[in-house]
């Protein structure tokens, strides 16, 4: 991928503003890969206790330096501001390590477009796969990756173990494809009909018993709102780590949602299943068009859409209906309006628009 010109002054960016989390840190990241756009970051995670880098948000920017001539001040353990200057992104295969359990599926949706927009690469993440505070493997594989496609942009998933909190020991390959021609607009005005919704119950190093009580609880905590559905209890690959989880897919007329619930040591069972299905019913009783982590994470996509990076496209606006306004989503707008020339509006009601900024 080549750099859109020389080396730029540094962008000056507040950790501190909005949420204050990590959210800050992994968006600067990918967008600095992006736009050859170097930036330092002051008052890391301000908001978040204990604050300032922790090794997940680490490995994000190892990650980062990993895949391309980048090169950093300051990243270390508890750290409160961090500079990150950028180099070409390199196609390639790569082996990185969260430890423990650190979130890989955050690691890799910091990685994910940066590669796809420098010709694709492949990506075996270690760490954590089902842990709390991040999106569960299954919901890139079934819900945010084929979303991703509406951009153009495309990749396979394949688990090989499970990683829960606290021993992670998880791993998947992430195979990512070069980006295809974008759409000239992403327009999501209605979920549609509802047309299936599948719950899955997982176990991993636990009896199957387990996922059959979770899933079975799922199953009856929807159908008492009048959601049909089945339930499938599987057991997934892991070395040292143990847990449990749920996770229900919805597919609309015109989107996919997923809502999870993780086991923990000493919870019921039943408990798991039910949270899962709770998720789900208060999306259905939202306006919602997308569920709420994919109100988030649309708005990287749509903003490189809309700022020429995904290709030629016009008039490269994407509108939605985010299922609640949180302030990770208003966080995560402010920091894309920071690198790109976007206009990103979100109102109350939840109702998004991204489009090129004006002039």
């Amino acid at each position: 991928m080549a750099f859109p010109g020389p080396t730029r002054d540094l962008l000056e960016l507040d950790g501190s503003h909005g949420e204050g989390g990590g959210q800050i840190l992994r968006t600067a990241l990918t967008l600095s890969l992006v736009t050859g756009r170097p930036f330092r970051l002051a008052k890391i995670r301000a908001k978040r206790k204990p604050p300032g880098l922790r090794p997940q948000h680490l490995a994000c920017v190892r990650g980062a330096e990993a895949v391309s001539a980048s090169s950093s001040e300051g990243a270390a353990r508890g750290a409160s501001e961090l500079v990150f200057r950028p180099g070409p992104v390199k196609p390639g295969e790569y082996v990185l390590d969260v430890g423990t359990a650190g979130s890989t599926t955050l690691l890799l949706q910091c990685l994910f477009f940066p590669l796809a927009l420098a010709g694709g690469g492949q990506l075996v993440l270690r760490g954590g796969t089902h842990v709390p505070k991040s999106p569960p493997y299954h919901y890139l594989s079934w819900v945010w990756l084929p979303v991703m496609s509406a951009y153009g942009l495309h990749g396979k998933l394949q688990l090989r173990y499970a990683g829960f909190h606290p021993a992670g020991a998880g791993e998947f390959r992430a195979i990512i494809s070069p980006n295809n021609l974008p759409p000239n607009r992403v327009d999501l005005p209605t979920r549609g009909t509802l047309r299936d919704v599948q719950v899955t119950s997982f176990v991993a190093g636990l009896p199957l018993e387990i996922a059959e009580r979770q899933g079975r609880a799922a199953v009856v905590a929807l159908r008492a709102r009048g959601i049909l559905s089945d339930a499938e209890n599987l057991p997934l690959p892991s070395t040292r780590s143990q847990g449990t989880a749920v996770f229900i897919l919805a597919e609309f007329e015109n989107t996919l949602a997923g809502f999870s619930a993780l086991g923990a040591k000493g919870r019921q069972a039943e408990l798991v299943g039910r949270e899962a299905a709770d998720a789900l019913a208060r999306f259905m009783e939202s306006g919602g068009v997308v569920d709420t982590h994919l109100g988030d994470q649309l708005l990287l996509p749509a903003a490189l859409l809309a700022a020429g990076r995904l290709g030629p496209s016009s008039p490269a606006t994407t509108r939605y209906v985010a299922a609640e306004v949180t302030p990770h989503l208003e966080t995560h707008a402010w920091v894309l309006q920071q690198f790109l020339p976007v206009a990103i509006d979100v109102t109350p009601a939840g109702e998004v628009t991204v489009g090129p900024r004006a002039g």
